[in-house]
């Protein structure tokens, strides 16, 4: 029988709903220890309560949470913004802070473990952790949500790099953690491949009480209604990306996703981080290609499976 893995996520759960479909997915990867959960762009425990919601729902107590960097603390580019609760939520959700100290803790534990990290939105909590442990960051296998060297391929929508969220919001977390922990990188360009339509929410609806959870906020959620006809890559009953499902499963080896390693170089203009391919740059784990409907797949027999 394969051996478990461990895997620590880092999160801005509570925003875009794929950071709830990717806890959704966790829960469900075979042979798996989460580690720890911590997370990202905080305000004031608002995040770790909508996450500690979730692992009630699954009845995973058992698994460390705890609350990191708060956006006061940190030089986010852009004000937070959330759906409606009463709308995304079955019930009011109770913030949930704790000591900054915890969440880094945490991390270092899960590091030491032999947990890949999963950095799924912002890379704050991660440069504070190295700057606390100075060198950790070169010791962890780190897998980040986010980069952008080339455009998405034709059919999908064409985001510049000004809509790589997770690196643009704390360009100097970014930075840091790209050049200390030689991260592997699910870009941008992977992402928008993904698609959870609306076909799978009669599934979902039938899974468990998490499964419902993301039913629920698939049939709410409107931030890209219309963008499934004007693409030729998308399904037309498009909801949104998998952005952070995708990554979670490439830092557990899902073989769907084509990695190589690139030379990359770093740049700041304009308050943006740039990447490029620049021969005399430093080598990047960069994820090239995917098998977007195969993943698509994938997710949902996982998610909306029972028992």
């Amino acid at each position: 029988m394969p051996e478990t893995q461990r895997l620590h996520l880092d999160t801005d759960i509570g925003g875009d709903i794929d950071d709830l479909c990717a806890l959704a997915m966790l829960l469900r990867w075979p042979r798996l220890e989460i580690t720890g959960i911590t997370t990202a762009a905080e305000e004031g425990g608002r995040r770790a309560g909508y996450a500690a919601y979730v692992l009630r729902l699954a009845n995973r107590r058992d698994i460390a949470l705890a609350a990191g960097a708060d956006v006061s603390l940190a030089g986010h580019r852009a004000a937070l913004d959330y759906p409606p609760d009463d709308v995304f939520w079955p019930e009011p959700i109770a913030r949930r802070p704790t000591p900054l100290g915890e969440a880094l803790d945490l991390l270092r534990q899960s590091i030491a473990a032999g947990a890949v990290i999963a950095a799924t939105g912002p890379f704050t909590n991660l440069r504070l952790l190295d700057q606390a442990y100075p060198g950790i960051l070169g010791e962890a296998n780190v897998v980040l949500m986010g980069g952008y060297l080339t455009p998405p391929r034709a059919g999908f929508p064409q985001w510049g790099n000004d809509q790589d969220y997770n690196v643009q919001s704390d360009v100097t977390s970014a930075r840091y953690v790209i050049e200390r922990a030689r991260p592997l990188l699910v870009p941008l360009t992977l992402t928008v491949e993904t698609a959870l339509c609306r076909a799978a929410i009669p599934r979902l609806r039938q899974g468990d009480d998490v499964a419902r959870l993301v039913a629920r906020q698939a049939d709410a959620f409107s931030d890209y209604a219309g963008l499934g006809p004007r693409y030729s890559g998308l399904p037309d009953d498009f909801i949104n990306f998998l952005h952070d499902p995708l990554a979670c499963a490439v830092a557990l080896g899902w073989d769907g996703v084509t990695v190589a390693e690139l030379p990359v170089t770093l740049d700041q203009r304009d308050g943006q981080l740039l990447e490029r391919l620049d021969q005399a740059g430093q080598p990047l784990r960069v994820g090239t290609r995917v098998d977007a409907d195969r993943f698509n797949q994938l997710w949902v027999q996982m998610v909306a499976a029972r028992g």
